[in-house]
Formats: C-alpha cells, sequence, structure tokens
C-alpha cells in the first residue's frame, strides 16, 4: 500500500473512532424541562483536559421552532395616515432600513418601501408576539406566518423606537410560546442559536457564540447589546436568539456590515430589556424611562488612579443637569457612580440601562465615589421624557482686552484668563498626552474650581501627580486624566 492511501485508512479509522466516542449527556441542563439534550460530550485524549461540548440543535429546533413566525408588513397608500407612528422620519429608523429586505420573497425590489418581512416570536399562548421595531416603521398592514403555515393579521399594540422593540397581538388561543430565559446568566463563549427568515427564507438555523455582552452601539444607550457571531441577515430581524436549554435570551436587531450581508459581527437585544418594554406596552401602551440627570464618562485607568481608586470602574459624572433629580440630590461632577441600589456599575455604558428600566417617581441608592472615599446619595427618578438640559454655549476665545496669556511648563501648557475662565492655547508634552486641546476650557483640576491663573495654579500645587482636569469642550464637559513624571 502505497503512503498516500495509507494516509487515506488511517483518516479513516480516526474519524470512525471518532464518531464512535460521541455520547449524548444529561449533565449539562441538569432537570430542567428542556426534554432532551442539544449538546454532545467529545472525550479528550489527555485524561486532564476538559471535556469538549459539541452542540446539536435538531431537538431545540423541534422543539421551540414552532414558536417563531414570519412576519410580512406592507403599506397601503390609500389608506387614511401612514401608519408609522412617526417612525417614518426618525433617523434611527432610517439606519435599521438597511436591515430589513424589501420586495417579494425573492429578494427583488418588488415596488420599493410598500412591502418588508421579518421574524418574530410568541410569547404568550394567547397571541402575543414580540419583534423588531424598524420591521414595521412606515407599515399599516401587518401579517403573521405561523410555522403550520397559518395567517393572521396582526394588531401593532405599541412599539418603542429606543429599544427597537414592538409587540403585536394576533386573535388566536393554545399558540406555542417560547421560554424567556435570562440573559445575565449568559457565558461569553457559550453557543446560542437563531431562528428567522433571513432574505425570506423563513424557518432557517444559524448558530454562533456569545462574543462580547453589555455592548454599547451609536445612539442606543438603554440596551446593553449581546454580541454574537450567529450569521444574521435582513430578514432575521425580530427573530429570538437561543440558548441551549432552548430558552429565549435575545432578539436579534442589528447587523454590523459594509457589505449589506452578514460579516460576523451580529446585536441582540437582551431578552429582559425586551420584556420589560413589551409589558409596557402592554399595560400602559407606552414606554417611560427613569432619569438620573447627568452626563457620565467611561472611567480610564489614568483617571481612576487621578480619583484615589484602585481599579478603573464605575461612571464617571462630569455635568449635572439643572433641575434635575441628581441636583437636587446634591450630586457633585466629579462623582464617580459605583451603584445603583447596592448592584455594581462596571461601566459608564451599564448605568443608562440600570436607571431605564427603572419607573419615574421611584427612589434609588448611588453608591458613589466622592473625594477620596465612599458615600450614599438617594435620589427620586423623574421622567427621561422630561425637559432635557440647556446647554451653556458661547465662543471658546470670546474679544476680551483684558485676556492674557501664561505657561505651565510643567503641564505642557500655554494657558488663556478671560472672561471665558482659562482657555488652552496649547497643549504639549504631558497635556497633549492626556488629550487636552486648543480651545478647551479648563473648569476644574482635581476637586477644585478654576476661574483665574490663580485658582489655577493653587489646585495644580494641590493635585500631585495624577491629576484629573475637567474640561468644557463645545457644549460637552469631560474629564481629562493628566499624569506627571
Amino acid at each position: 500500500m502505497n503512503t498516500p492511501s495509507r494516509k487515506l485508512l488511517a483518516a479513516a479509522v480516526a474519524a470512525a473512532l471518532f464518531l464512535g466516542g460521541c455520547d449524548r449527556i444529561n449533565s449539562w441542563f441538569g432537570s430542567d424541562d428542556t426534554g432532551g439534550d442539544f449538546v454532545q460530550k467529545v472525550e479528550p485524549k489527555d485524561r486532564e483536559s476538559v471535556p469538549m461540548l459539541l452542540p446539536d440543535f435538531t431537538a431545540l429546533v423541534e422543539r421551540e421552532g414552532a414558536a417563531v413566525v414570519n412576519i410580512q408588513a406592507s403599506r397601503d397608500p390609500s389608506a387614511s395616515g401612514s401608519g408609522d407612528n412617526g417612525l417614518e422620519n426618525d433617523p434611527i429608523y432610517e439606519f435599521f432600513k438597511r436591515l430589513v429586505p424589501y420586495g417579494g420573497d425573492d429578494g427583488s425590489d418588488g415596488g420599493g418601501d410598500e412591502f418588508n418581512f421579518g421574524s418574530g416570536f410568541i410569547i404568550s399562548e394567547d397571541g402575543y408576539i414580540l419583534t423588531n421595531t424598524h420591521v414595521l416603521a412606515g407599515m399599516n398592514n401587518i401579517k403573521v406566518l405561523l410555522n403550520d403555515k397559518r395567517e393572521y393579521r396582526a394588531r401593532l399594540i405599541g412599539s418603542d423606537t429606543q429599544s427597537d422593540v414592538a409587540l403585536l397581538k394576533i386573535e388566536a388561543s393554545d399558540l406555542p410560546s417560547v421560554k424567556i430565559g435570562n440573559p445575565k446568566d449568559l457565558k461569553v463563549g457559550e453557543w446560542v442559536a437563531a431562528i428567522g427568515a433571513p432574505f425570506g427564507f423563513d424557518n432557517s438555523v444559524t448558530a454562533g457564540i456569545v462574543s462580547a455582552k453589555g455592548r454599547s452601539l451609536p445612539n442606543e444607550n438603554y440596551t446593553p447589546f449581546i454580541q454574537t457571531d450567529v450569521a444574521i441577515n435582513p430578514g432575521n430581524s425580530g427573530g429570538p436568539l437561543f440558548n441551549l436549554r432552548g430558552q429565549v435570551v435575545g432578539i436579534n436587531s442589528q447587523i454590523y456590515s459594509r457589505s449589506g450581508g452578514f460579516m460576523g459581527i451580529s446585536f441582540a437585544i437582551p431578552i429582559d430589556v425586551a420584556m420589560n418594554v413589551a409589558e409596557q406596552l402592554k399595560t400602559t401602551g407606552k414606554v417611560q424611562r427613569g432619569r438620573v440627570g447627568v452626563v457620565i464618562q467611561e472611567v480610564s485607568y489614568d483617571l481612576a488612579k487621578s480619583f484615589g481608586m484602585e481599579k478603573a470602574h464605575g461612571a464617571l459624572v462630569s455635568q449635572v443637569l439643572p433641575n434635575s433629580p441628581a441636583a437636587q440630590a446634591g450630586l457633585q461632577v466629579g462623582d464617580i457612580i459605583l451603584s445603583v441600589n447596592d448592584e455594581e456599575v462596571k461601566n459608564s455604558s451599564d448605568l443608562p440601562v440600570m436607571v431605564g428600566i427603572m419607573a419615574p417617581g421611584k427612589e434609588i441608592t448611588l453608591g458613589i465615589w466622592r473625594k477620596g472615599k465612599r458615600e450614599s446619595v438617594k435620589i427620586m427618578l423623574d421622567s427621561l421624557n422630561t425637559e432635557a438640559d440647556a446647554r451653556n454655549g458661547g465662543a471658546l476665545m470670546p474679544d476680551d482686552p483684558e485676556a492674557r496669556s501664561f505657561a505651565a511648563d510643567e503641564l505642557g501648557l500655554t494657558l488663556l484668563q478671560s472672561r471665558s475662565g482659562v482657555v488652552v492655547l496649547e497643549a504639549r508634552q504631558a497635556a497633549a498626552q492626556a488629550g487636552l486641546r486648543r480651545g478647551d476650557v479648563i473648569m476644574a483640576v482635581g476637586p477644585a474650581a478654576v476661574a483665574d491663573e490663580k485658582t489655577f495654579r493653587d489646585a495644580v500645587t494641590a493635585a500631585g501627580k495624577n491629576i484629573p482636569i475637567l474640561v468644557k469642550r463645545g457644549d460637552n464637559t469631560l474629564f481629562l486624566a493628566l499624569t506627571l513624571q
């Protein structure tokens, strides 16, 4: 037997042994009601290694697939009103529009924006269905197709553009419904599966792993997205993301793509966020979110050191909005919010989510870091829909005959003392590395407010080597960490 033949025979024997060694295990699921296993265990050659688990989604699809629906939404130009609930003029709608296919089932244009389709899933046996808001935006006729080919006209109970969650109702009973899981139990690297209708191909199943959790996307402050590498394409929008227990943990909502198709990064709305929205839509027809009334930023490692913290976590308050709950409770610029009702704020993006799911009028306790020690502040939330702050603009470099420049060479700064305060003319060396720019107005150095050269120099002298500097840049305020050697 020649060498290639021997290699082929050896490969075939190894494959047979590999397949013969696969068995089913129940321990992954414990004694839950899934009724079967969705993983296989492959024993490693090295007895000290951890067994490798391979997913098997066939039982999951058989048991949970019936609760997944296809949604066809169309617009009747002759109907009074657009039926879009104001969504068509929403910039978020314009972004999402690219992720929903239009035209007929063949993916053709078919008349532009008069027809689009997506996915959804039944959350109760009496016909309530969750999907994405952008699937329905601009449409006034909604049809739901069940897995068994039954078709229903659906009524829109309500939609929320901020979370991209919509609630539908069909007149039916004894429907199959999904089981709701807990996204907080998801682990990065865990297997997940999606069922939906990419490009109109209904009941399509794709699988992958959780790539990251708590992703914050532009203009999406109230949704900590689940990032996966599950293949999600236009038409999957609104469909469920399942864990290996057959529980829904998210709603597939967005993809990152330069071509319009799947590129390995997709995002799902955590199901707990979606169910909170759905309950509010069902009971009141609208969604309300609590508001503290602060502008926050991430706490970097250098900022954490400059504030005397051992590790970088929490949300740094860079602005307190006037007449807000935060202002009334005495929250201060430079406070770092570490917890909400004893739940840790790991990243600044956690805070809007944690507060947003609470109802206006509820009192919460914030754990904060202020001037080198922990404190607690009680705040009564108001509604996010109340009037926002009126930010003070104005030129940073006014025509001021009394303005004069001075240098702080140890920091790498040339500054201007003017009616606007202490303004950066040039940033170099340590100041440039910290991110200071020409035109920044220095409002505080450490805990001390700055109004002129004297207060600036006094504050720098008292600050030490790691200096948090609060600057006003345009209409925004932010902290920068300046570190001296």
